[in-house]
């Protein structure tokens, strides 16, 4: 008897940002999610990124593996320093005459999408990075009847209202408030519009299952690494300092990863330094060198935008994971996991990830026991492979992309259940 083929559902999956190689949690939950659909569905991609700002010809060629067909939105095709000019001229009239923002090129972009979708004829939407995607959501929704899976890295406005405590002052408090209001009443909308979102922990689900039309609507899609890209331990660099620990992150001004660095800084390092004065601090990830310019300490390297971690992070002592606000979970614990490197994290620094503190991690959230917690892993050898080697097979069995299938898989059974 001949077997019949299943045919696979065919995805069109719609992303903002992209980038190989990707460096910072955005950009690998995107290639990581492009990774996982392509072993179950018929992937079609719609790239809202120039092929310049992904990464050129090798980057294009690299997600070409993964999909049917590859697609950029028409306004890629424009210089994109000029097309940020032209935004912001257009927006800035707009707001003068109609008092809101004009919506020239996103416009143009979503009339594309509907060509694109009649070639493509998808039986899903996939919005990747959906935090940012309400607005096509929205479009999508009253121009198809097509089932749409807006795709969240975390909750946008808790990443936003997290920080009023660490506001400086009045107005920087206001700000914060209203730009969380709004971003609230964006996933209000999209929660109850989508067919799906998804979260990247029970954390998060819980928010959104509060928005839906139903709890159900509400599925986990975790950040998940690939594994098998941190299997190559890379050489050590010259001049590498141990011993250390490492901090890795995006930063900007009055972020998360500023504030995080900043505390470690100010107040773990000198703890850690009365025993152990010897001991040096790398800060890796964009924009850390602009955000922490005004850093003196030679015993602190910041490297700015980097375009790989790994020979930082392989050859440290100890990843910590410092964050006082934020939302969603942290690739920083699983890329040390799946290095083996040790962790120490506060409570919120671990959110939503199945770790055990002593077990696979140590949580520390005052000052004093943070330093503890880094100079008990810089000193005991043993306990650190101990927790080093926990975390890697945590990582291994819930947050790879073979459980990232299983999680896509469940996401689109439900949807054919609702036919």
């Amino acid at each position: 008897m001949v077997k019949m083929a299943i045919k696979k559902p065919r995805v069109l999956f719609i992303t903002p940002i992209l980038r190989h190689p990707p460096v910072g949690g955005p950009y690998l939950r995107i290639e990581n999610t492009i990774k996982a659909l392509s072993l179950f569905v018929d992937l079609c991609i719609y790239s809202r990124v120039s092929l310049e700002s992904m990464g050129g010809e090798t980057a294009f060629a690299f997600y070409r593996k993964y999909c049917r067909n590859f697609f950029f939105s028409p306004s890629t095709s424009l210089d994109q320093g000029i097309l940020a000019i032209i935004n912001k001229i257009v927006n800035f009239i707009a707001r003068k005459i109609m008092g809101r923002s004009a919506l020239l090129f996103e416009n143009a972009d979503n009339r594309g999408l509907l060509r694109i979708i009649k070639v493509v004829k998808p039986d899903i939407i996939w919005l990747g990075y959906g935090n940012i995607s309400y607005s096509l959501l929205k479009y999508i929704k009253s121009r198809s009847n097509l089932k749409v899976i807006l795709d969240t890295d975390s909750v946008w406005s808790r990443f936003i209202l997290r920080g009023l405590p660490y506001a400086k002052d009045e107005r920087a408090k206001k700000k914060i408030v209203i730009s969380g209001d709004k971003k609230e009443q964006e996933e209000k909308m999209g929660t109850w519009l989508a067919d799906v979102t998804t979260a990247v922990s029970e954390v998060d689900a819980e928010y959104y299952r509060a928005l839906a039309k139903h709890p159900l609507q509400v599925r986990i899609f975790s950040n998940v690494i690939d594994i098998e890209a941190y299997q190559k331990i890379p050489p050590v660099l010259k001049g590498f300092k141990k011993p250390c620990i490492y901090l890795a992150g995006s930063f900007g001004p009055r972020s998360p990863m500023e504030d995080a660095a900043r505390w470690v800084i100010r107040e773990v390092l000198p703890l850690i330094r009365r025993k152990r004065p010897d001991l040096h601090f790398y800060i890796v990830g964009s924009g850390s060198d602009r955000t922490l310019v005004d850093n003196k300490d030679p015993d602190i390297t910041i490297t700015g935008k980097i375009s790989s971690v790994l020979p930082y992070l392989y050859h440290a002592d100890v990843a910590v994971v410092p964050l006082r606000f934020e939302s969603g979970t942290r690739f920083k614990i699983l890329e040390a996991g799946a290095c083996g490197i040790p962790v120490v994290s506060t409570t919120l620094g671990a959110e939503g990830i199945k770790v055990s503190s002593g077990r696979d991690i140590l949580i520390a959230d005052t000052p004093e026991a943070f330093a503890s917690s880094v100079l008990r892993l810089v000193d005991n050898r043993v306990l650190a492979r101990e927790l080093g080697d926990n975390l890697r097979q945590l990582v291994r069995e819930n947050y790879s992309i073979s459980s990232l299938v299983q999680e896509g898989k469940a996401i689109l059974n439900y949807l054919s259940n609702l036919s």
